[in-house]
């Protein structure tokens, strides 16, 4: 299996400098209660002609006012299985993992995945998991660390035989390294639903749907589901392993024989179950036959000659292989 690296100076993941969010938040809080009492007094002295004091009271109110606005953008909350990835004037700043109430530089920038296909981040990491509630997350920048679900959609796919299929699957993946997910790939839901379709197709083609033989040992899409499956697991986490994704699970949700093909394959599957039920017929048979012929020759109940074993023969083999009942013909003369 070739491995594809993405080929980008991704930076390795450290932890964002930081301090407690709670004590900042009680320092900004007292500095804002600072700032509007220096401006409070500051008009009161200009009131009372004192110009140079009054001035200089609220110049350093309307200052600090404006400097602790700025630190209050440094607040930041983080809930369990969630993540920032903050850069600083275009570089790579850290990244925050463990649930807490942080401050961090007020002038780093939170990153999340790129638009997709003239959609926003949010949106299409709601539309992947259908859920509202990660809308809210992809729009404030953080980046979720959940165990989520990607139904990749049917698609149509020739088998080994060359037959056309159809195949579906469900791929269970979270986010494992937030950083080179953010910087490797421009968006790595969508770079997840691509390479998942791309890995399903490699896997399909290299199997068959079904095999017609009993007797075979040979893998098959119906069949070895479960094996087929764990390939397309570590073909798949090998292709995002450098994009911070792991795959967590790969399942079969849907496998059908394409439309075009659907009918004439039921009757082939049909066929072949009609003959595998008629040679079993064909054996018993043959086996109570057997056993007819030799329980009446061993209890000498009556001697048959080979032109009359060859008739009885014949006839037991009509009554038990037939499609209908047969209809017996009572003999009232002499069987010679």
């Amino acid at each position: 299996m070739e491995s594809k690296t993405i080929s980008q100076n991704v930076p390795r993941e450290r932890i964002a400098p930081h301090a407690s969010g709670g004590l900042m938040l009680i320092v900004i809080l007292a500095g804002f209660c600072a700032s509007v009492a220096c401006i409070v007094f500051g008009s009161i002295r200009l009131g009372h002609e004192s110009f140079v004091l009054g001035g200089f009271l609220l110049a350093l109110g309307c200052i600090g006012i404006t400097a602790f606005s700025i630190f209050s953008a440094g607040l930041k909350v983080l809930a369990p299985n969630q993540a920032f990835v903050f850069t600083l004037f275009g570089k790579y700043f850290g990244t925050l993992k463990a649930p807490g109430f942080y401050f961090v530089n007020p002038f780093v920038t939170a990153n999340a995945p790129a638009k997709a296909n003239g959609e926003p981040a949010h949106a299409v990491q709601a539309r992947i998991n259908g859920s509202e509630a990660q809308m809210a997350l992809g729009h404030s920048k953080r980046i979720s660390l959940k165990t989520r679900t990607l139904d990749n959609r049917n698609q149509k796919v020739n088998d080994a035989l060359g037959n056309p299929i159809i195949i579906g699957s469900v791929v269970i993946w979270r986010v494992a390294d937030p950083t080179a997910s953010v910087f490797s790939v421009e968006n790595f839901e969508e770079y997840l639903s691509i390479q998942c379709d791309s890995t399903i197709r490699n896997i399909a083609r290299l199997y068959p749907y079904d095999t017609m033989e009993d007797d075979t040992d040979e893998k098959t899409l119906r069949g070895s589901s479960r094996e087929i499956s764990e390939n397309m697991q570590r073909e798949l986490a090998e292709r995002v392993k450098d994009a911070g994704l792991v795959i967590e699970d790969v399942r079969i949700t849907t496998l059908a024989y394409s439309e075009e093909i659907a009918a004439a394959m039921l009757q082939r599957q049909q066929a072949t179950a009609i003959i595998a039920a008629r040679q079993k017929i064909v054996e018993g048979a043959v086996s109570m036959v057997k056993m007819a012929i030799d329980q009446l020759g061993e209890e000498e109940i009556v001697v048959l000659d080979e032109e009359r074993k060859a008739a009885m023969v014949s006839n037991l083999l009509v009554v038990l292989c037939g499609n209908k009942d047969a209809q017996p013909i009572v003999n009232s003369g002499s069987i010679y």
